[in-house]
């Protein structure tokens, strides 16, 4: 008899992964590919159709390994698919395409706690700029569906919404009601919106087309699904609706890295440094800190990165190599600023490693600091797989407790929890000890005097 096991779909704003996990939280197959941009059509928009087929193939080899119960979808956010019966009556819009023409008054961030964002990572300017680029298509839909819904609804049929995607930064939503933001009606966008689901409601079960293209069984439960941030703080929320006991910080990496403060005041947050509220899945809103981290890394370490000695991250502060924000076009507290390199240049890979591994603690450091995020810190993703990340970080923290979970994506174990949610995650973690380095406190000060802003943002008066 086969074990019973789930299927994460995992697609975040880089890549895309299918992940097969038994009922223990074991990974049993695991299956990628790049989330790629189509440039042809109407605008710049995700490749659905090539997800999907690459997603019906990958369950097909995976329905041969385990007896598959249920799929839970995660997404990145700040993405909505329009949707009549029949499917997509436009393409997904990519959240970094330019959107010309746009007619747009927002809600207050008092309101929404959504900082203004460039592009279309204000998910509501989407919208009202398919509305009015495309009245005709925009009439046609049945439903606003945001990104790990969409998925739900092609597997099986059901469409909802729900609250952690609803709340990454669209305008869409207040958090503090937990209830959508006055855009809705005045856009009149309040008849598309589903109704409300928890991530973990179990919406239906396969469409019998999907199962035959499988090989799935038609009992096979689709989950609502969950913004994929958020799936990295299940791990950090108990199951009575209470967040763990004190002020903690979880640190999400890969292309964002965003910065969870449990128990850091809203009053704190300041629109102009790209501070936000996001809600967990629990509907609790969370103060938020963020950068294009893995986008701005990969732009200082280069095409053909190479890991860095320590001798080469003593070499660069030592001689005053350092990369100023920003490096990214979208994002971040430096959003808009032009990033650049001051001090001797790096010579190789390895020093190209040693400034983008750099460059990254110094910006999370800042924006830990910002947030006035306390507590013990849990670093998830891909990040952890840096050996001079977390220590470096903790050096510059040492009044946060920094630890590495030992899941690579804390997307994938958020995802299980969501489907076995009295289970508990064979995954730890483990402590990161602090690695200072000769003239690291005094090059974080160099840089704080140096970067755009200056120094840390002051937390606005409550």
């Amino acid at each position: 008899m086969k074990t019973d096991a789930l299927i994460v779909l995992d697609i975040g704003k880089t890549n895309a992964k299918l992940a097969l996990l038994d009922a223990g939280g074991h990974v049993l197959a695991e299956q990628r590919r790049p989330n790629t941009i189509v440039n042809d059509g109407p605008y710049p928009h995700h490749d659905t159709d090539g997800l999907w087929n690459w997603m019906l193939a990958t369950c097909r080899s995976f329905a041969a390994q385990a007896e598959v119960s249920a799929i839970v979808p995660v997404t990145h956010g700040a993405t909505a698919a329009l949707v009549d019966g029949d499917g997509l009556v436009l393409p997904v819009l990519d959240y970094e395409a330019e959107l010309p023409g746009l007619d747009y008054v927002r809600p207050p961030y008092a309101e929404t706690f959504s900082p203004l964002l460039p592009a279309g990572l204000n998910l509501g300017r989407q919208l009202a700029w398919l509305q009015q680029q495309f009245p005709a298509e925009f009439a046609r839909a049945r439903h606003i569906l945001m990104y790990p819904q969409y998925w739900a609804w092609r597997l099986c049929g059901a469409a909802a919404g729900e609250a952690t995607s609803l709340g990454c930064h669209t305008d869409l939503w207040n958090p503090r009601t937990q209830q959508y933001s006055s855009l809705v009606d005045r856009m009149n966008w309040r008849r598309l919106m589903p109704p409300l689901a928890p991530a973990w409601t179990p919406l239906g079960t396969l469409r019998a087309e999907v199962a035959d293209a499988t090989g799935l069984p038609r009992h096979c439960h689709v989950l609502s699904g969950i913004h994929d941030s958020n799936a990295s703080l299940m791990r950090y929320l108990s199951q009575d609706g209470a967040q763990a006991p004190g002020p903690r910080t979880v640190l999400s990496t890969g292309t964002w890295m965003i910065a969870a403060a449990f128990g850091a005041p809203l009053e704190g947050l300041r629109e102009d440094a790209d501070m936000l509220a996001n809600t967990n899945a629990l509907g609790q809103p969370v103060a938020c800190m963020r950068f294009m981290g893995g986008r701005e890394f990969g732009a200082l370490a280069g095409s053909a990165p190479e890991a860095c000695s320590l001798e080469d991250l003593e070499r660069l502060i030592e001689q005053g190599t350092m990369a100023l924000p920003c490096f990214a076009a979208t994002g971040g507290p430096f959003a808009g600023r032009s990033g650049s390199i001051v001090g001797p240049a790096p010579r190789n890979a390895c020093e190209r490693y040693a400034l983008a591994t750099l460059y990254t603690v110094l910006m999370t450091d800042y924006c830990l600091d910002a947030l006035q995020a306390s507590g013990p810190l849990a670093v998830e993703g891909s990040f952890t797989a840096n050996p001079f990340f977390g220590p470096l970080l903790a050096a510059l923290r040492p009044q946060q407790a920094v630890s590495y979970s030992d899941d690579a994506s804390g997307t994938t174990c958020g995802g299980w929890m969501l489907r076995y949610r009295d289970g508990v995650h064979p995954g730890s973690s483990s402590a990161i000890a602090a690695r200072s380095l000769p003239g690291l406190q005094a090059y974080r000060e160099a840089w704080l005097a140096t970067a755009p802003h200056g120094a840390v943002p002051a937390p606005a008066a409550a």
